[in-house]
C-alpha cells in the first residue's frame, strides 16, 4: 500500500489551490480542524464501520467542525468520505500547512523551553530565530522541564538545541571518548 503522505498529497494540493482563490486563513483553520478531527480514534473507527453510509460519515465529520464550512469544504469532506479517505485528514492537514507556509515563505517552529516564556521573551526569541533561519516563523511553545535550562527549536528538519541537557550530553560524550 502506498504511504499516507503520497496518497494525501493530491488532496492537500487540491485543497490548497481552492484556498488560494478564497480566504487562505479560513481554509487553514478548516484544514487544521479537520486534521484534528481525523486523528481521533473514535472518528477513524466510525469511518471504517461498514454500516455507516458515505453521506452519514460526511455529515458527521461536518457537524464536528466548529469553523464555518463553505459548500466547497462540505464537498471536500463528502468526496473524502466517498473515496474512503477520511483517515488521511491528519496528513492532508499537515501537507496543507506546509504548502501554505511555503507560499508565504514561512515555517512552523516548535520551541521547547525549560520554563514558561513571556510574550516579550517569545517575540525577542522569534525575531532572533527568524534572522537565523532566514524566514518568518510561526512559533508553538512547549514547556519541557527535562531540558534543565535553555531552549530547543525545531524548524522543519533543522534543530537548534541550546538546552543545558544538550550541553551536558555533549560534555559526557567528550569526556567518555
Amino acid at each position: 500500500m502506498a504511504e499516507l503522505a503520497t496518497v494525501a498529497r493530491p488532496y492537500a494540493e487540491a485543497l490548497f489551490r481552492v484556498a488560494q482563490t478564497g480566504d487562505m486563513n479560513a481554509w487553514s483553520a478548516v484544514a487544521s480542524e479537520l486534521g484534528q478531527i481525523g486523528a481521533i480514534s473514535d472518528v477513524q473507527a466510525f469511518a471504517s464501520n461498514p454500516n455507516v453510509t458515505h453521506a452519514q460519515l460526511a455529515d458527521t465529520i461536518a457537524s464536528l467542525v466548529k469553523a464555518p464550512l463553505s459548500a466547497e469544504a462540505k464537498n471536500f469532506i463528502a468526496m473524502l468520505a466517498e473515496n474512503g479517505r477520511i483517515t488521511l485528514l491528519p496528513e492532508i492537514s499537515t501537507q496543507f500547512a506546509e504548502l501554505k507556509n511555503a507560499s508565504e515563505g514561512a515555517a512552523d517552529a516548535d520551541i521547547f523551553s525549560a520554563f514558561e516564556i513571556s510574550a516579550d521573551q517569545l517575540s525577542s526569541l522569534v525575531a532572533t530565530l527568524e534572522k537565523k533561519f532566514g524566514r518568518k516563523l510561526n512559533p508553538t511553545v512547549t514547556v519541557d522541564p527535562s531540558l534543565i535550562g535553555g531552549v530547543r527549536v525545531v524548524v522543519g528538519d533543522e534543530v537548534l538545541d541550546t538546552s543545558v541537557r544538550a550541553k551536558l550530553q555533549r560534555m559526557h560524550v567528550a569526556l567518555a571518548a
